[in-house]
């Protein structure tokens, strides 16, 4: 154990790292739509090698059932009821890479997908919230810190403080917001339906937000600590452009809110052992990378030029990922540089449509993959010179993280975690590993790229902005670090 920790637990008149059970509505490698599951597949991972005991509870999702079935044990089952709903819950156990999964098992709730939408997700995770409630008496475990995840899990705290306050008052709950903009607004009526909570409650100073009851909200207000992603996202959500209507309760609460950046899984992503790459290479042995890049432009029916500085997104098309700036830029860029350039991914269809048409116009120079795979996303990770992410926010972002573990350059917007990673090049120092601009303006996103070009036709610059970022530690040690202070603090 850190000496570090030995003081703190010192100070708490204790001997022994706190035991933490991690509440998520997905985990990878089991079940994963976005970077939530990354985190709450890696950090219990990270926290048990640090001597925490350190488990997770989600949702026994179809995905999960089909793949691990033989794998998990039976625990027990009973009975939840929800509103005027008597609803079947079976406990699961699985172990895997050592860390232990207690699965809530429903096939009506979790028989299908991972996110119902709308109201239904509504009942799907107010189901979740009262099975773990109703479970963590009966388990072989007992948690001292409950580390819930964004508003599918951040009921818990409330109802663990109203309706159960005898069975969990030495528990602590720890809510992580992984993204402030998804907050699980219902109706006072369906909230009362499902989970019988005190009208007393509906209020602005409890869960009402702009006439809504917010599940998230409700974690804000119950939790004994608050945390966030990255430390520039903790400050950014205090204000009304990305506090989403709770900077006010977030500032109150201001002792109590954190930032910790996240990290990534270091073994998944190693240039130098990827078996999805063309080649392999380190930050000191460099041409496997150069060998990747014609691999990538082959594959994806672009010129194979090795002197040609290669973009690329692996992204979701959406609004929050900046795409309205790259529709407005990329035919001025496209047209006045020699460049190519190769999207990887899904959102919406208008920014689909674009692509397309992007690409039919710039034949061998553009390609854009619709869709998802993951095996295709290592291949441009490594190919690539150049990652573009000109977010309106990000609370952390994983891909520039990746990236640079690959030696491409990410060209990111000042905000939440992409500025808390990147260090942006200095053109007098040559300090920095990647490129930004602060506002959220299509000229400063372009200026940024054209400094990323006039590097490019640097060799020397190049290479050391590459090693640069490949030095870069993303590891997900860092980051349980962080949290073992932030969980021993809270006992």
């Amino acid at each position: 154990m850190k000496k570090e920790f030995k003081q703190l637990l010192s100070d708490k008149g204790r001997k022994k790292l706190p035991d933490v059970l991690l509440a998520a509505a997905e985990c990878a490698p089991l079940s994963k739509t976005g970077g939530l599951a990354d985190v709450v597949g890696t950090l219990p991972k990270s926290l048990k090698e640090l001597g925490i005991d350190a488990r997770v509870i989600t949702p026994y999702h179809r995905c999960i059932k089909d793949k691990y079935s033989a794998s998990v044990e039976h625990l027990f089952g009973f009975y939840v009821n929800l509103g005027w709903r008597t609803q079947y819950c079976g406990i699961e156990r699985l172990v895997l890479e050592g860390v232990i999964i207690y699965l809530v098992d429903n096939e009506f709730y979790f028989g299908d997908k991972i996110y119902k939408g709308g109201y239904e997700e509504g009942e799907q995770y107010a189901f979740f919230t009262r099975a773990v409630l109703e479970a963590l008496p009966k388990l072989d475990f007992a948690p001292e810190v409950v580390n819930c995840n964004d508003w599918h899990t951040a009921m818990l705290p409330m109802l663990a403080k109203t309706q159960y306050a005898e069975k969990y008052g030495s528990v602590r709950w720890l809510l992580t917001i992984h993204n402030i903009a998804f907050q699980g607004k219902f109706g006072f009526d369906y909230v009362q339906d499902l989970l019988s909570v005190d009208e007393k409650y509906y209020t602005s100073e409890f869960m009402e937000l702009n006439g809504c009851a917010s599940f998230l909200k409700a974690g804000c207000v119950f939790a004994d600590r608050i945390n966030t992603v990255s430390p520039t996202y903790a400050e950014e959500i205090k204000t009304a452009y990305f506090g989403e209507g709770l900077e006010g309760i977030l500032s109150a609460r201001t002792n109590e809110l954190s930032g910790i950046i996240n990290g990534i899984d270091v073994k998944s992503f190693n240039p130098y052992a990827d078996t999805e790459i063309a080649a392999n290479y380190h930050k000191g042995r460099l041409s496997g990378k150069k060998l990747c890049k014609l691999s990538l432009q082959e594959q994806m029916g672009l010129e194979c030029r090795e002197d040609v500085p290669l973009f690329a997104m692996v992204t979701r098309m959406t609004e929050q990922k900046g795409f309205e700036l790259v529709q407005f830029m990329l035919d001025e860029l496209m047209s006045y540089n020699d460049m190519q350039f190769i999207m990887l991914g899904t959102g919406d269809k208008e920014y689909e449509d674009f692509m397309r048409g992007a690409e039919a116009r710039y034949k061998g120079r553009l390609c854009a993959y619709i869709g998802y795979n993951e095996a295709l996303s290592h291949k441009v990770y490594s190919g690539a010179d150049f990652l573009l992410m000109p977010s309106r926010f990000e609370p952390c972002g994983l891909s520039q993280m990746i990236a640079m573990r690959y030696g491409t350059l990410p060209i990111v917007r000042e905000t939440g975690g992409l500025k808390d990673s990147v260090i942006p090049y200095n053109r007098y120092t040559g300090e920095g590993n990647g490129f930004s601009f602060a506002d959220f303006n299509a000229h400063e996103m372009k200026d940024a790229i054209l400094l990323a070009l006039e590097c490019y036709s640097k060799p020397e610059t190049m290479q050391a902005l590459i090693r640069n970022a490949m030095e870069a530690d993303f590891s997900f040690k860092k980051s349980a670090e962080e949290y073992a202070r932030l969980y021993i603090c809270m006992l």
